[in-house]
């Protein structure tokens, strides 16, 4: 146990006190605030307002045609509008409708924005069916009063006869980010334990290391110490994105006393809309439930990459290797989606009890609340699993390590899983 250990510091003093470490610590905060808010913010700025010109015969659609923010309507005669479809250059003009009865075509000289038509086909479809409506004899008023809209409350009923708020928005957007975030970590420290053991193998330090320990110690205090590292990395991550958010809101809070009287009163409006948003959903189960997972399903993924890394001599071979074991991570990446729309059903239950998929759907359905013998259940068989594939890989580990200049096969993993020691 005790070369365990001193593998394991190694492992995480390296790291941690590597330049890329530090740097994507400090960063990675950023860029995913930046990842989240940029976006927004590109297609609000690149918005501009476009005048589309109008050729008809009349006015019958013309003068119900709205300006919206970013549309400008105007209507141009006939000879204009011939002079325009051959010179689009030079004109202010984004597009020109041409109208005639019940025929719509919108010319320009560039690809037409989709929201852009979508816009002008709403209108028109509205201008139409209000027209065939009073063609009808009926009273647009009257028909406008008795439009109605309902929100229905929905709440969860508990075993013990309480009620709680269910907010479906919430818990969607919850298991999303937390199924998202096992993916991405499983995959990112799982391959730097490939990357690692790959290069220990192809500078022949391991060689020395072996004449120390097992390769089954030495294998795990790999593990272990990547393990650490990740969970420094998003500790870190958490603190230095609160301290972001406390200095972005000290920096655009308004400092008179009218100012921050509405500041409060819209953070209390916040707090409470969040607090009913997260009303019926167990944040501490699922916090706890992340830890686990990530660190469960790190575990059990980083064993079989470490396996791949010793069956290798460059990390460009590997890529046999790694597709069947990463292909069940992508597929619950995949399946994310169908899995908030029906978080109880059979598909969704089999995903979260099979140990290779289970840390990212559980991760997905726990927001919208899943049986304690489920979870239960779900974190027992990937324990089990992990020491499965932990054992599996060690015997890949222990030869594979010593092997250079030939190309493995899976004929030949095979092989290795029954050497005696």
């Amino acid at each position: 146990m005790r070369k365990i250990w001193l593998i394991i510091k190694r492992e995480y003093l390296v790291r941690v006190r590597k330049k890329s470490f530090i740097i994507m610590t400090i960063v990675g905060p950023l860029l995913m605030a930046a990842l989240m808010v940029v976006p927004t913010y590109l297609a609000n700025e690149t918005q501009e307002l476009r005048n589309i010109a109008i050729e008809e015969d009349g006015f019958e659609f013309t003068n119900k045609i709205e300006d919206t923010d970013l549309l400008h309507f105007s209507k141009i005669p006939t000879e204009e509008a011939i002079l325009l479809k051959n010179n689009f250059s030079e004109s202010n003009y984004y597009a020109l409708l041409n109208i005639e009865r019940d025929n719509f075509t919108l010319y320009s000289d560039q690809q037409i924005s989709l929201s852009v038509s979508n816009s002008i086909e709403k209108q028109l479809e509205e201008i139409i069916e209000h027209q065939k409506l009073k063609a009808a004899g009926i009273d647009l008023d009257i028909l406008s009063k008795a439009e109605s809209s309902v929100q229905i409350t929905t709440k969860i009923i508990s075993k013990d006869g309480n009620t709680t708020n269910s907010q479906a928005e919430a818990s969607m957007g919850i298991g999303f980010i937390c199924g998202i975030l096992i993916y991405i970590f499983i995959f990112m420290y799982g391959t730097m334990v490939m990357r690692g053991v790959i290069e220990e193998k192809t500078s022949r330090i391991v060689e020395v290391i072996i004449s120390s320990v097992k390769p089954f110690q030495l294998m795990m205090g790999k593990i272990l110490g990547v393990a650490l590292v990740g969970l420094t990395q998003f500790a870190l991550w958490i603190l230095l994105t609160i301290a972001i958010a406390s200095v972005a809101e000290l920096m655009f809070m308004d400092t008179s006393s009218i100012a921050s009287e509405i500041n409060s009163t819209d953070q209390s409006i916040l707090i409470s809309k969040i607090s009913n948003l997260a009303s019926g959903i167990n944040l501490v189960q699922i916090f706890f439930s992340f830890i686990f997972y990530f660190l469960a399903g790190y575990l059990m993924y980083s064993s079989l990459f470490a396996a791949v890394g010793s069956a290798v001599d460059a990390e460009a071979d590997s890529q046999q290797f790694v597709l069947p074991i990463t292909i069940p991570l992508i597929l619950a990446f995949i399946l994310i989606q169908p899995i908030m729309e029906n978080p109880d059903g059979i598909l969704a239950f089999w995903m979260s009890i099979i140990p290779f998929t289970s840390p990212v759907i559980m991760m997905v359905r726990l927001p919208f609340g899943v049986a304690n013998w489920e979870l239960a259940l779900s974190m027992v068989v990937l324990v089990l699993s992990f020491i499965l594939t932990t054992q599996l890989a060690g015997k890949i580990y222990r030869t594979g390590i010593l092997m250079y200049g030939k190309k493995t096969s899976y004929k030949e993993l095979w092989k290795w899983l029954f050497y005696k020691e």
